[in-house]
């Protein structure tokens, strides 16, 4: 088990390894104020946020995802530097994980832009929800796709 005393090869983020090991805020949210869903139609890969909002505040936040283990990392990463804390705070958020995950492959910052989109779907079914629409999720389909063809020069 990975724990604050852990010894990690250099090179290893050990707050990565320890999400991996066990993600935060992973599931299904009780009554939630707004659901949003972001997903890949070409790898049928989804994530969905659960946020119980109240006022400017993220009372709290699951998410669910069939997605790969980046996308979970990255979802529990984001959903604990959220909770609790204002709808401002969030969206400065949204570049403060990219930072924190540091150098990405582009499958990792795809897999991280489909956790962030579906933060944003949950946020803009809220605002909907509060102008009448009827929505039970807001969806925002993903304009790339995590499936990645390798380039020529890296098949050999």
């Amino acid at each position: 088990m990975i724990n604050e005393e852990t010894k990690v090869p250099e090179g290893i983020n050990k707050e990565v390894i320890m999400h991996l090991m066990n993600p935060h805020n992973y599931g299904k949210l009780e009554n939630p104020t707004c659901i949003g869903v972001a997903t890949d139609e070409k790898t049928k890969e989804y994530v969905i946020f659960y946020t119980l909002r109240k006022n400017n505040t993220i009372e709290d936040i699951k998410f669910a995802t069939n997605g790969c283990q980046d996308t979970v990392v990255i979802g529990s990463m984001y959903t604990d530097m959220i909770k609790g804390k204002s709808i401002e705070y969030a969206h400065l958020a949204l570049g403060k994980i990219k930072d924190k995950l540091g150098v990405m492959t582009k499958q990792q910052q795809i897999c991280a832009e489909i956790v962030l989109n579906a933060f944003v779907a949950s946020m803009v079914n809220f605002e909907n929800l509060a102008k009448g629409k009827q929505e039970e999720a807001h969806i925002i389909k993903m304009a790339e796709s995590c499936e990645i063809k390798e380039d020529k020069q890296n098949e050999q």
